[in-house]
């Protein structure tokens, strides 16, 4: 890989004619990065699909070719693909739904809006693996259908269409109704009874640990009933009479679910597996009583899946914050605060509150400046990178507070370039802060030249236009061949020695 021509075809600088040398000697690297350039024009584009057959799919992704100019039998991938975008020609499916290539049958299987024919064809394909993607997206009728189809794989793809009617994912979680299903991908490829094990020694083996078959087919159907509890349109009814079912599993696929009733929910809290309580802790569906209550479960994870739960009571998300750590997020419960609830979180004496109440981005002045002079650093550093702070604000953050807020400080979209350049040379050195001011729209030359000394910076640093150009070029030549790439890429790269470095026709 020619890792400069490769940043190159991505410089936002690059001039019409050069892009035109680069397609005319471009490989399939080369052309990757070409097929992203939001200028390529149609003529260019047709012309990087001729000389590289490989780009013509991400060409018609990204909605540079049209139907007119893919001959499916040519370019079956790039067909599908405008297939898929719903642009190509209808008639293409009809040649593609016999294509000897599986992948691509697979693919069309999944594209929408295919005519009633096509979808006959391809429901009737030997390979499960066709009928099971086609099942997927099926409508409500094929859907039904399916769910009857002989292979257990095609019934669990069914579980998962959210267009399957409720009836029929019913008799899927249950298996009322419908005849046993004859075959799934273990007992076609092994003698039953099989169990795999953990550590295949087979490097071609693609089946799933612990996947199982004694003739009943129990692992897809264990796989198809999990999926028909995370089905949105699956019963309620039929669904809850999985709360005490053997496996965690499926007992954790049903915690998640809303619209259960509510003896459902309360035995699954105190379920003697911690994963289970984890999901039902963050199912806005339960009721206060359950939430104070898995308030004090010191089970895996539960407390901190209880704090993204968007109903937890104010006084419990403040209590779970001092005990979990929940990283620097805005919860939705801190989100959908109201103004008198942010100013009463603002203010509170526990600096876990006023840490929450920070993450958020649309608080009144008087607040957001009140925060930022927190005696509190976990505080502060919530509140550093929000818009609208001065540099005053900024530089005292970082005076009173050293290393424990300055990343942040430097992630500020505010931040002037002579606080970036001074938050460069601060003593001692944070790391993240190089990589926060390589990114900053507003770093200097001359931060950016501190930000190069860190390996993780560096290739930040050289894609940065405001890196002086004697530089970049410099960094053409770097031992590490992403810098070498982001400097090529940088717009502020001479467009003499783009033209310099871009082959001749």
């Amino acid at each position: 890989m020619n890792h400069v021509l490769c940043g190159l075809s991505a410089n936002a600088a690059l001039p019409p004619e050069l892009i035109d040398r680069l397609i005319a000697v471009a490989d399939a690297d080369l052309a990757a990065g070409l097929a992203d350039r939001a200028d390529l024009t149609h003529a260019q584009a047709v012309a990087l699909a001729s000389r590289v057959k490989e780009s013509a799919t991400q060409l018609a992704y990204a909605g540079r070719l049209t139907a007119a100019d893919v001959d499916p039998s040519e370019q079956p991938d790039a067909a599908l693909a405008l297939l898929d975008e719903g642009a190509g020609s209808p008639e293409w499916a009809f040649l593609l739904a016999t294509d000897p290539v599986l992948e691509r049958r697979e693919k069309l299987a999944a594209c929408p809006d295919l005519p009633s024919d096509v979808r006959e064809t391809l429901g009737a394909d030997a390979d499960v693996r066709v009928v099971a993607e086609l099942a997927l997206g099926a409508t409500p009728t094929l859907a039904a259908r399916l769910a009857r189809h002989p292979h257990a794989e095609v019934r669990r793809a069914v579980a998962a269409n959210e267009a399957t009617p409720p009836v029929v994912l019913a008799a899927l979680l249950t298996g009322e109704g419908l005849p046993p299903a004859q075959r799934c991908l273990i007992c076609e490829r092994e003698e039953t009874p099989f169990v795999h094990e953990p550590q295949c020694p087979r490097p071609e083996c693609d089946l799933l640990p612990g996947a199982s078959c004694d003739g009943s087919h129990e692992s897809t159907v264990h796989n198809t009933q999990q999926t028909a509890l995370r089905n949105p349109a699956t019963p309620a009814d039929a669904a809850f009479r999985f709360a005490d079912h053997p496996s965690a599993l499926l007992r954790s696929a049903l915690a998640a679910r809303p619209g259960l009733p509510s003896e459902v929910y309360r035995r699954l809290a105190v379920d003697p597996v911690p994963g289970v309580r984890a999901d039902l802790a963050e199912n806005p569906a339960i009721g206060a009583d359950l939430i104070r209550s898995l308030a004090d479960d010191r089970g895996h994870d539960v407390q901190r899946r209880l704090a993204y739960n968007p109903r937890v009571p104010l006084d419990v998300l403040i209590r779970l914050a001092a005990v979990t750590k929940l990283g620097a997020i805005l919860l939705p419960r801190i989100a959908a605060a109201s103004p008198a609830e942010v100013e009463e979180l603002a203010q509170s004496p526990n600096p876990a509150a006023r840490m929450l109440v920070a993450e958020r981005r649309d608080l009144p002045t008087g607040i957001r400046d009140a925060l930022a002079t927190d005696t509190d650093a976990k505080v502060v550093k919530s509140i550093a990178s929000r818009p609208g702070l001065s540099e005053a604000q900024l530089r005292a953050m970082v005076d009173r507070h050293g290393t424990r807020v300055i990343a942040k400080v430097a992630a500020n979209p505010d931040a002037s370039p002579a606080l970036l350049e001074y938050l460069t040379r601060h003593e001692p050195p944070v790391r993240r802060t190089f990589r926060e001011v390589a990114r900053h729209r507003n770093a200097t030359g001359a931060a950016l030249r501190n930000c190069l000394a860190d390996a993780q910076a560096r290739p930040l640093a050289a894609g940065h236009p405001a890196l002086l150009p004697q530089v970049i070029v410099e960094l053409l030549t770097d031992t590490d061949w992403q810098v070498v790439q982001a400097a090529a890429a940088n717009p502020s790269l001479p467009l003499a020695v783009m033209s310099d470095l871009v082959p001749q026709l």
